[in-house]
């Protein structure tokens, strides 16, 4: 694995060294685990998106997806927003005009990042139940590689990306759990708050990211920092996801021992196959409590998003950056929704789509009785490379 060097002295400069727990403590030892996104939030983390090699034609359209999704959120919890110099004023013309009552629930603060995929370079956060009417709560720190390092990661250079959960933590006073240089992303995992987590086998073995530990090993790393019982390995993710397919766009809990599985009935399409699998493993599985999981099927949209020559022509990438082409098809599924505390906000696609983004938000909205569901148009955080999911990260309250 490369050896990182930050390049963000300021991200040292302020971290302290009392707020990083020391290596030979972990959060199952001592009460702490991962709870489940459906539970009650203080708030939620987003950064502004800025890289040219991800947000075309200099994030005009991505950032007001972004607004939209951070305005749909900021309804029921706040919102940190992390922010680059060169995308300050932006932010603050977008989110801190005045012209909303949601932006009252808005904290932007600056912060240096290679991307905007809040997700997967966030502390992953966890509780201790402590019979308050908050919980305790500490987060980890994982090494964060670009998606695979130097054997299938996204960009050549991602020291901003790895530095950012340690100093939003300082920042913010979250004593933290240091696992690297264990290699993990938060889109990787799913909690149920009740001792089982999700994975994909296809992201978590895969060659860029521990390939010195065994799968036993990397389950006990999961067990150890997310206060784990149980782990449900599914096979395969969505097709095209250059995550190395992330659980969190194929399979989420809506409660404990509930899931939602992205689906599509049409045999010929490449998602059938991985889908079929996923379901045949998740059928014969039970979770920590011994129950047999209710599955619902939420279909893929009907027609695949893939990139268009307009939308190709508005990338600049770098050297060493994973580049696209014209007609990729692009890893779209509606389970990459966010559970706020008041909402289920989830990406819808528009277009040829209309019609299967309304049979899904019809569905989720069947399925979480109580939520208002949210639907926002997505397709341009999509052509960054991930959706809604992949670029917040809640803070349990």
């Amino acid at each position: 694995m490369k050896t990182l060097r930050c390049d963000c002295p300021e991200m040292e400069k302020n971290m302290k060294e009392e707020q990083v727990i020391k290596k030979n403590r972990v959060p199952a030892e001592e009460g702490f685990y991962m709870p489940g996104e459906f539970e009650p939030h203080r708030g939620c983390i987003l950064i502004w998106p800025e890289r040219p090699g991800s947000w075309i034609y200099e994030a005009k359209a991505a950032r007001e997806a972004f607004r939209n999704v951070i305005a749909a959120i900021a309804e029921s919890e706040k919102v940190y927003v992390a922010v680059g110099t060169a995308g300050m004023d932006s932010a603050r013309n977008m989110l801190k005009d005045g012209s909303a009552p949601w932006q009252d629930n808005i904290e932007i603060f600056p912060a240096e990042t290679d991307d905007a995929w809040a997700r997967d370079v966030a502390p992953t956060f966890l509780i201790r139940e402590s019979g308050a009417a908050e919980h305790e709560v500490r987060c980890v720190n994982w090494e964060f590689n670009a998606w695979g390092g130097n054997v299938d990661g996204l960009y050549a250079s991602w020291e901003k990306d790895n530095a950012f959960a340690k100093f939003f933590a300082e920042k913010y006073g979250y004593p933290v759990y240091d696992a690297a240089p264990f290699v993990l992303e938060g889109g990787s995992v799913h909690s149920d708050g009740e001792g089982t987590i999700l994975v994909t086998e296809a992201c978590l073995l895969s060659a860029g990211r521990n390939p010195e530990l065994t799968k036993e090993e990397i389950e006990n790393r999961l067990k150890d920092y997310l206060g784990a019982k149980k782990v449900l390995w599914l096979p395969r993710g969505i097709y095209q996801d250059e995550t190395n397919e992330h659980v969190d766009n194929v399979c989420a809990f809506l409660r404990p021992g509930e899931v939602v599985l992205a689906w599509t009935d049409k045999e010929d399409d490449p998602q059938y196959a991985l889908s079929q699998e996923t379901l045949a493993y998740l059928e014969q599985m039970t979770d920590a409590k011994g129950r047999t999981l209710k599955i619902h099927k939420l279909p893929i949209p009907d027609v695949p998003v893939c990139i268009t020559e307009e939308e190709l022509a508005g990338y600049a990438f770098e050297e060493g950056e994973d580049e696209r082409e014209t007609g990729e098809r692009l890893a779209a599924s509606y389970v990459n929704f966010y559970f706020s505390n008041g909402a289920v906000v989830m990406p819808i696609f528009g277009g040829e789509n209309k019609e299967s983004d309304s049979r899904a938000v019809a569905l989720m909205k069947a399925w979480n009785p109580g939520r208002k569901v949210i639907p926002v148009y997505a397709r341009d955080i999509l052509v960054g490379g991930g959706n809604i999911h992949c670029i917040t990260q809640q803070i349990p309250r």
